[in-house]
């Protein structure tokens, strides 16, 4: 929602694997520990419009409210949780909401976001029913990072994957039509070239060298399209 609107916004995340993914399908992602004072700072937390705890953990979120409220006690703060047992505690420790964990719930966060950040009441809407319509198209998938054992039982879950093509590739100079990835249960939902990110890629779009694909399906299909893309 905030590219639709081209707002720029930085992530902050603790698992490596996650934002090497997120970072090779152009995504803005750093490895840091948003609970850290420096590591706010060198974010650009001073300059900020606005910060999203996106995660669901009451104890760091109170310990990034903490921080945020000594160093920007002006900064609008919305925190992700699972439900709204802990609504109070992070409202006193400076949350200006709380969005209880869902796709309902990354909808309501988005909205708030960018009405905080001025984007018309109109527009918002207009995204919102977008999103409804489209049966959270827009909203689905994440890039898993490094499975725990936990995190093992989940996975038929499906979830975002970025690859990057190397030279000799077999999908190198092939139309995406020409590969069937859709036979495997994997959508290719962006394409990015040379720095540009092209969302919703034509099937007729011709591969190169060095393009990540940003995939989306299940792990045992991602897997089947990496061997199909690398390999043929």
């Amino acid at each position: 929602m905030l590219k639709q609107e081209s707002l720029p916004n930085l992530s902050l995340d603790l698992d490596p694997v996650r934002v090497r993914d997120a970072r090779d399908a152009g995504e803005s992602v750093i490895y840091g520990d948003a609970a850290r004072s420096d590591i706010l700072k060198a974010a650009g937390l001073m300059q900020a419009r606005a910060l999203v705890i996106s995660f669901v953990d009451v104890p760091a979120a109170l310990r990034i409210l903490g921080v945020t409220r000594q160093l920007r006690p002006d900064m609008p703060v919305i925190v992700r949780t699972m439900d709204d047992r802990n609504l109070d505690q992070l409202k006193a420790a400076g949350a200006v909401e709380v969005v209880p964990e869902s796709l309902e719930g990354s909808l309501m966060m988005g909205s708030h976001l960018l009405m905080l950040l001025g984007v018309p009441v109109s527009r918002v809407l207009r995204q919102v029913q977008t999103v409804r319509r489209d049966r959270y198209r827009m909203l689905r998938g994440f890039f898993h990072g490094a499975a725990s054992e936990d995190e093992a039982e989940e996975s038929y879950r499906q979830r975002l994957h970025s690859l990057v093509l190397p030279v000799g590739a077999y999908a190198v100079a092939k139309r995406l039509a020409d590969l069937g990835l859709g036979n495997y249960g994997v959508v290719v939902t962006a394409v990015r070239r040379s720095g540009i990110s092209g969302s919703q890629p034509s099937a007729d779009i011709r591969l190169a060298a060095g393009d990540v694909l940003v995939l989306y399906g299940t792990p045992e299909a991602l897997n089947q399209a990496e061997k199909v893309l690398l390999q043929g």
